[in-house]
């Protein structure tokens, strides 16, 4: 967050105006992070620690990138783990979107005692 400290001259005018840049600390470094792997959108953890989202990408890519993939690494051992003893819904899950399993059904059409299928057509206006 850029802060503006300033001094107002009794014409109303800014004098001595000062930029401040955002400096991360390992609180704010935990608190990005930790959101980040809850799920929190950018422009939420930005307001919590009290800056803009674009300082956050600047000054956080790391925490936020961090806090994603260790939440989806434990949410993929807790799958995992549930699917190796015995879950099946969790097991089916899996097989299918990491072992690229899948529910195809195939139908096949055949005619009488399963010979050809004989389409006929009748009854048509000749003169069409």
């Amino acid at each position: 967050m850029i802060y503006l400290s300033f001094l107002v001259n009794s014409d109303q005018h800014f004098q001595n105006i000062k930029m401040l840049e955002h400096q991360p600390t390992e609180k704010t470094k935990a608190t990005v992070q930790q959101s980040s792997g809850l799920g929190l959108p950018q422009e939420q953890i930005a307001a919590l620690i009290g800056i803009s989202p674009k300082t956050l990408t600047k000054h956080y890519p790391i925490e936020l990138a961090l806090g994603k993939a260790m939440a989806s690494a434990q949410v993929a051992k807790s799958l995992f783990n549930k699917a190796t003893q015995g879950d099946t819904t969790a097991a089916i899950w899996w097989t299918k979107t990491q072992m690229g399993w899948s529910e195809k059904t195939q139908h096949e059409i055949t005619g009488a005692n399963a010979g050809p299928l004989v389409i006929s057509l009748n009854n048509l206006d000749e003169s069409a």
